[in-house]
């Protein structure tokens, strides 16, 4: 079944009023200069419709034998046998599959496969034009996740003159198979494009996020799975749960630690050191 032109009218209208009801609040709470009230939400999957909103990829699309599903999970209470730290009184999105690096045999020109993601859609326009995030008001990423532990990224995409250059960050965890608040600092995100860091390294274009998702690249072969409740951005430190050990990568090569970490296009892995 296909949208009538009317409805598909009626979907622009409806997201051009939202958005100037957005920016009216903006202005009424006069946060361009006194900065936001609060957190802003980005994405939620507390609905099942919200899966409907993300776009899934993996190797598969060039040949190889990854899997990659994003499923909706209904909300949970803890039993007496199970920790509460496990399950979670809201929907959640469950990103899960399985790693292969079985390389395709018809595609000679296919030299590396064993990665699966997930991303947001692209946002609809609106009557004030393509719909973006802007975050410039904001000092942390933040999200509520429960890990199988493995070695994901955080893809950030932004209306950039290169399409196809990514801000990206490790999701790090420190309990895995627990839910946890985890905050980046949207400063620390590095600019990569196809995989490697590029230089010169440039700030997220914060007035023009295009989408978020989670990458998983470290190619060990075998299942992987990654919940997530929400996606939102604040300015309140404290909202972490635990403040991870490992820092932010830095641009200075150093030993590497295994697949999935970054490299320059020099092939040299870089290091996650201090900050």
């Amino acid at each position: 079944m296909h949208a009538t032109p009317s409805l598909l009218h009626q979907g622009f209208w409806r997201r051009s009023l939202d958005e100037f009801s957005r920016l009216t609040n903006i202005a009424l709470k006069l946060e361009a200069i006194k900065g936001p009230s609060g957190p802003w939400e980005l994405h939620s999957f507390h609905k099942p419709e919200a899966i409907e909103d993300c776009k899934v990829m993996s190797d598969i699309d060039i040949g190889g034998q990854s899997t990659a599903h994003l499923d909706w999970v209904a909300p949970s209470q803890p039993t007496t046998s199970s920790p509460p730290a496990t399950h979670n009184p809201h929907g959640h999105a469950r990103f899960h599959g399985v790693i292969s690096t079985q390389l395709p045999k018809n595609r000679p020109d296919i030299k590396r496969t064993g990665y699966a993601g997930w991303r947001t859609q692209d946002k609809p326009a609106t009557i004030f034009g393509r719909s973006l995030w802007n975050i410039d008001a904001y000092s942390y990423l933040a999200m509520r996740v429960k890990s199988d532990g493995r070695s994901y990224f955080i893809n950030v995409q932004t209306e950039s003159l290169i399409p196809t250059d990514l801000h990206q960050h490790r999701l790090f965890t420190t309990k895995p198979g627990e839910w946890q608040t985890i905050l980046i600092r949207w400063n620390d995100f590095v600019r990569t494009n196809h995989g490697y860091v590029v230089e010169p390294q440039t700030e997220i274009l914060r007035q023009k996020v295009r989408s978020i998702g989670i990458g998983l690249t470290d190619r060990i072969p075998g299942p992987f799975e990654m919940c997530i409740e929400r996606i939102w951005t604040t300015n309140d430190a404290s909202e972490a749960d635990s403040t991870p050990k490992e820092a932010p990568v830095t641009a200075t090569p150093g030993v590497g630690l295994g697949e999935g970490e970054l490299k320059n296009k020099q092939g040299k892995k870089m290091k996650w050191g201090t900050q």
